[in-house]
């Protein structure tokens, strides 16, 4: 099947060009029109309603009308002059305060047809006075998706808007929390992300300019994996506002990376065969060439596709809404890689032919020695001692992560004016200030004032809360808010600590009678996750490596031959966790790496790095079954030496994809893991460890597979129709 698709792809490949190219254009619009729309910003909405804080935000939707993608932010007022506020202060902040909830800002014309139109009144409110008099506090609710730049835009309106009014008053504003820390983290980072993805780019154009000399070489794959993530994006976003269901904000940076990374890769696979079939049979025309190049590789890149898609797929067993539709969502965009890898790249290649390597003539010629042969000859040589070497280096690594702790603590931000003013309340107010908690208590009918009050009172003498405010109760009396101040901050560990424990605990003992009560908040939200994640942890990763098995038993045929590909990436898997545990832990003195960190290392470590694995098995097998005269040292030399540098470029690409990641404060622990783990894989797993052990097994390795020669000959042959023509 995949012979065939392949063989249609370079014989109808202007059809087949045609056909990416409408739908690239088609659904990039769409998906650009659709992805705020279909994603969520609000962690808490993907909590089963099983766990507490979800019971709480649902109280607070049905019972007082909250907007579950209502996005608040904290206002900060203050004489300019650095005084106390007196009484005509506080009458001029309450006067402007009702003239900017009656204002309605204007969003920018959406700039396309499905595009979300922003434009709304913001919801000020009142807030706390500080204890010495200095500051008001105020908060401030704008509706949609905190990620969209047309939210944020409105944002800045509101908040430019408020500083000119107050401003003319005497007075000074400011704004923290929520949708103000990330539209100005946004927008300190801005020109450090377009500066990251350039460099991105220029160094996936730069490698493949040094390895194939050509700039047809460098720049095609880029842009046909450019078109190919915008049908992906467009797919994802159809589907999930089509079947209403929400996305996590993560998913498209997440699906852009990917998609680059094993789209760059499995063309380079594809190239470098490409380049060999042409070298091995300059008589071939560029359909024919492009049909064996993509029958012979076809089976690795579908295999590594496929272990990819079941180990995001996994996902969707998860009880955390984030996992349950991250993983199924970068399952789809892998799958449309893939079959754009089995067409669009034939079609590509079966087009430019050997015009693609130009102006270069080297390529023509083997060279006969190099890196790859030597390194072959070596690991053949002297398998043991690469065995010993390669354990060593992963047990080193591997060891850092002795006393591994996870950590729930928020990423370290840049110094905005959002965390300069969330610090000056800070210095006057219970650190939780800027983002409080809500306790929502209801009942079958009327509460009990007396017992809302007890509760307040408990809670108000839990160690670790600083303040709380007054129960208000819904139009019946029959549901009621608590607001709870803590004295840390709500995005530490401290505080997940002090509301999973004593403040949780308060809550269950001063329960009124008759009622429920839950709360809500940045603490409450990650504690559950935090309890949510574990679970899925242990039960997402044996599904996954499960799947992985068996996707690589169909492809090797083998019962040896997975399991020492498994074992291998396991390695690496707990070198990279080692390494990660040695730097951010250990050498930066963190409370721990962050807590999605192993799950997200196992999905694109284990997941991705397989790829190289099953492209160096592939090939070895291929090798072996070349002729019962070929020697099992001979197959994995020259296994080597022809995939040593279609891996190692891949895998520097797909490293340097992830490392970009780095820039960003909040990625930083993502971007090195995945950089470093993927360089593992490909650098030490599969060009060293792999070849050594195939080379200690010999043809044991692929027990019971009993491939016989003809089936290599069967895969030279050029599919009917594919030849003619030139």
């Amino acid at each position: 099947m995949i012979r065939s698709l392949t063989s249609f792809a370079a014989r109808r490949r202007w059809l087949t060009i045609a056909v990416w190219a409408v739908l690239g254009i088609a659904l990039s619009l769409l998906g650009q029109s659709l992805m705020f729309k279909a994603t969520d910003s609000q962690p808490g909405d993907f909590l089963p309603k099983g766990y507490d804080s979800a019971a709480a935000l649902s109280i607070a939707e049905d019972e007082f009308g909250e907007k579950p993608d209502a996005n608040a932010a904290t206002v900060l007022v203050a004489r300019a002059d650095g005084g106390k506020l007196t009484g005509a202060d506080r009458e001029r902040i309450a006067a402007i305060t009702a003239e900017l909830r009656e204002r309605r800002i204007e969003a920018p014309k959406p700039e396309m047809p499905l595009m979300e139109d922003h434009s709304q009144r913001p919801d000020f409110g009142p807030g706390a006075t500080a204890p010495d008099g200095t500051f008001q506090l105020l908060t401030v609710s704008l509706t949609g998706n905190m990620n969209d730049p047309a939210l944020q835009e409105v944002y800045r309106d509101v908040r430019d808007t408020a500083v000119d009014e107050f401003g003319q008053a005497g007075l000074r504003a400011g704004f923290t929390g929520g949708i103000a820390s990330t539209a100005d983290t946004v927008e300190a980072g801005e020109h450090r992300e377009a500066l990251i993805a350039g460099l991105t780019m220029g160094l996936i154009v730069l490698l493949n300019v040094l390895v194939f000399r050509s700039v047809l070489a460098a720049l095609l794959p880029l842009i046909a994996c450019t078109l190919i993530g915008g049908v992906a994006m467009g797919a994802v976003a159809g589907t999930a506002v089509l079947f209403d269901i929400p996305l996590d904000a993560s998913v498209p940076s997440l699906i852009s990376v990917i998609l680059l990374g094993i789209g760059i890769d499995y063309f380079l696979f594809l190239l470098f065969r490409f380049r060999e079939e042409l070298r091995a049979h300059p008589e071939r025309s560029a359909r024919e060439a492009a049909a064996v190049t993509a029958g012979k590789v076809g089976g690795a890149i579908t295999s590594a596709g496929l272990t990819i898609v079941a180990a995001f797929a996994t996902l969707g067993v998860a009880s955390f809404g984030q996992f349950r539709v991250l993983g199924p969502s970068i399952a789809v965009s892998v799958l449309v890689m893939l079959l754009a890898s089995l067409t669009l790249m034939p079609a590509l290649l079966a087009v430019t032919g050997q015009r693609m390597f130009w102006p270069s003539k080297a390529w023509r010629v083997e060279r006969s020695g190099g890196v790859a042969a030597r390194l072959g000859d070596s690991v053949t040589r002297h398998p043991v001692r690469y065995i010993l070497a390669s354990l060593a280096l992963l047990g080193a690594l591997t060891a850092g992560a002795a006393g591994v702790r996870m950590s729930y603590d928020m990423p370290e931000q840049d110094r905005t004016d959002a965390v300069r003013v969330s610090e000056e309340i800070g210095r006057a107010m219970p650190a939780g200030a800027t983002d409080p908690h809500t306790v929502y208590v209801k009942g079958d009918g009327p509460l009990e004032k007396g017992a809302v009050d007890a509760l307040a009172g408990a809670l108000g003498k839990t160690e670790g809360v600083g303040q709380v405010l007054p129960a208000a109760y819904d139009e019946d009396g029959s549901a009621a808010r608590i607001g709870v101040v803590l004295k840390v901050a709500s995005d530490t560990s401290e505080a997940r600590d002090l509301v999973s424990g004593p403040v949780r605990a308060a809550v269950a003992e001063h329960e009124p009678n008759g009622a429920e009560a839950h709360i809500t908040g940045t603490a409450a939200v990650y504690a559950d996750i935090s309890e949510a994640v574990d679970k899925d942890l242990r039960l997402v990763f044996p599904i996954a490596a499960a799947l992985i098995a068996l996707i690589l038993f169909l492809l090797l045929r083998s019962v040896v031959a997975p399991l020492v590909l498994l074992v291998a990436v396991g390695l690496g898997f707990a070198a990279t966790l080692g390494a990660a545990t040695l730097v951010f832990q250990h050498g930066l003195d963190r409370a721990g790496v962050t807590f999605t960190l192993p799950l997200v290392l196992f999905l694109f470590v284990v997941a991705l790095g397989t790829d190289y694995n099953i492209l160096i098995s592939d090939r070895i097998r291929e090798e072996m079954a070349a002729g019962r005269r070929v020697t099992v040292r001979a197959a994995v030399a020259k296994a080597v030496r022809h995939t040593a540098p279609a891996i190692t470029t891949a895998g520097v690409v797909l490293a340097g994809s992830f490392a970009s990641l780095i820039a960003n404060p909040a990625n930083q622990e993502v971007g090195f893991s995945t950089a470093l783990g993927i360089l593992l894989s490909a650098l030490v797993l599969s060009l060293v460890l792999v070849p050594a052990l195939a080379v200690v097994f010999g043809r044991g390795m692929w027990w019971p597979s009993k491939r016989r020669p003809a089936e290599v000959v069967e895969t030279e042959r050029v599919p009917v129709g594919v030849g003619a023509g030139r």
